[in-house]
């Protein structure tokens, strides 16, 4: 496959580069372009569109194949994409600059400002609720592939009613002991709002963002969108495109759900974030930190914002969904820089996970600020190449690099999964075989072999590695003999 890509590389895909920074490779653009035709063929993307930016400079906006594969109407720059759940980025936003402002205090019962709450919510602090840590129910149930509200033909008529429907349902954990990404959640916050300025959610997400920050592509629902740029949202199915054919969300659900936007949009509004316009820097990176879990552990929200903190960067963001994601980088604070990466599809035959194709741009971008990235890349790469010859080139690069430190093995590990969730048990395969190469007196490596081996239906070869990872499991946790 990968011998016959030189060309597709090349690919006229509808890019405009924009002046870059210093340490940006010139023929960035060129190779962004060809980032885009590889995820497209391996993915089987329908249409696509993407910018890179540094510091506030925009380094590339590109976009290729189909915004309505019915129609092969092209996608561009400019092409509305359903965004679905980052939604939740605007709404955590409105809440943050309440807690700048002094007004909400997120360690503070949501029944301080959300009147009526369910008596059993009465006492979970905001910070639950922005962080799907709260442990109350949903409001909707998926019935006949239609989404449906308890006592309800449909889902809730009004949002006070969704709230007594979710209300209705017994608390699923302790607040604050794990992690259950729940609408519910949003409506909560999407009341608090409305109770404290006084009108619709998006009235208040129109004066409050939109309309500052020119965000002019921005709205929700499918119908807000016209016809000409809206990007049609496809599923993948058996490895097949079909369309996705979604439901609305009702009006109230707006602040959890149903965004359409633009590259171009969301890059104003992360932009406007890192800049302090929207919400005081400080007080970003001072909520942009990790909740610790009651049951141990760390959430992976913070303040509602999806957070990772890999090769010194702490990148926040949000997806939609497997099609769509938004992310922000910086080192430190955000005074010190920052990286604004913004990757839209409308649907993959693989359901490609938006994670890996936003790190695919930055170890495209900026590999040696992204090594992480970057190896995520060269392990996709190598899952996909038929040449007998990659597998001692990788190995070479491995060993030579300072690729990652210490966390090699695991990074590399991660990768193989990642790569079975995305492409296959069988090109994961050569991954975790790698990984046992690298590294043959680890457990770890061994038993991730065995588990994919075993998700081929190969026991046998699944038998052996997990015997080996037994026998090295028992080396290393047997006492010393005296």
């Amino acid at each position: 496959m990968y011998r016959t890509l030189a060309a597709a590389l090349l690919c006229a895909l509808f890019a405009t580069p924009f002046a870059s920074a210093r340490d940006v490779p010139p023929d960035l653009a060129s190779q962004l372009n060809g980032q885009l035709q590889a995820n497209r063929e391996r993915y089987g993307i329908a249409g696509q569109a993407v910018l890179v930016a540094h510091n506030g400079q925009v380094l590339y906006q590109g976009a290729s194949g189909e915004r309505d594969p019915a129609t092969h109407a092209p996608t561009t720059v400019d092409t509305i994409f359903a965004a679905q759940s980052m939604a939740k980025l605007l709404t955590s936003t409105l809440v943050m600059q309440l807690v700048d402002q002094g007004k909400v205090d997120l360690d503070a019962p949501a029944s301080r400002y959300v009147p009526d709450l369910p008596t059993a919510w009465q006492v979970i602090h905001v910070r639950d609720f922005l962080n799907h840590s709260s442990g109350i129910g949903e409001y909707y149930d998926r019935v006949d592939n239609r989404w449906v509200s308890k006592g309800y033909p449909g889902v809730a008529p009004d949002l006070a009613a969704a709230l007594k429907v979710a209300g209705s349902a017994p608390m699923q954990f302790a607040t604050g002991s794990r992690v259950q990404y729940t609408q519910a959640n949003y409506l909560v916050l999407t009341a608090l709002l409305e109770t404290h300025y006084g009108k619709p959610y998006p009235a208040i997400a129109r004066e409050r963002i939109l309309q500052p920050l020119k965000m002019t592509s921005t709205s929700w629902g499918a119908a807000s969108v016209p016809a000409q740029r809206a990007a049609v949202p496809y599923i993948g199915k058996e490895g097949q495109l079909q369309p996705a054919n979604e439901d609305p969300w009702p009006n109230y659900g707006w602040g959890h759900a149903d965004l359409q936007t633009t590259v171009g949009d969301m890059n104003r509004f992360l932009q406007a974030l890192a800049t302090g316009k929207l919400v005081r820097t400080a007080t970003l990176e001072a909520l942009w930190q990790p909740q610790t879990l009651t049951g141990g552990g760390s959430n992976f929200f913070s303040t509602g914002w999806d957070t990772t903190r890999s090769d010194g960067y702490t990148q926040v963001g949000h997806d939609g969904g497997t099609r769509v994601r938004a992310r922000l980088a910086f080192k430190g604070t955000l005074a010190s820089g920052y990286w604004v990466i913004v990757y839209l599809t409308n649907g993959s035959a693989r359901n490609a996970w938006s994670s890996t194709l936003v790190e695919s741009t930055m170890a495209v971008a900026a590999p040696g600020e992204f090594p992480h990235a970057a190896l995520s890349e060269r392990l996709i790469a190598y899952a996909l190449d038929d040449d007998a010859g990659a597998a001692p080139a990788l190995r070479d690069w491995l060993r030579d690099s300072r690729i990652v430190g210490n966390e090699r093995e695991r990074a590399i590990n991660a990768g193989g999964y990642a790569i079975r969730a995305g492409l296959g048990a069988g090109k994961a395969l050569k991954i975790f075989a790698l990984n046992t190469e690298l590294y043959p007196n680890s457990a770890n490596t061994w038993d991730s072999l065995a588990e994919c081996h075993a998700a081929l239906g190969e026991k046998e070869a699944a038998a052996r590695a997990y015997g080996r990872s037994k026998a090295l499991a028992g080396r290393r946790t047997r006492p010393p003999t005296e």
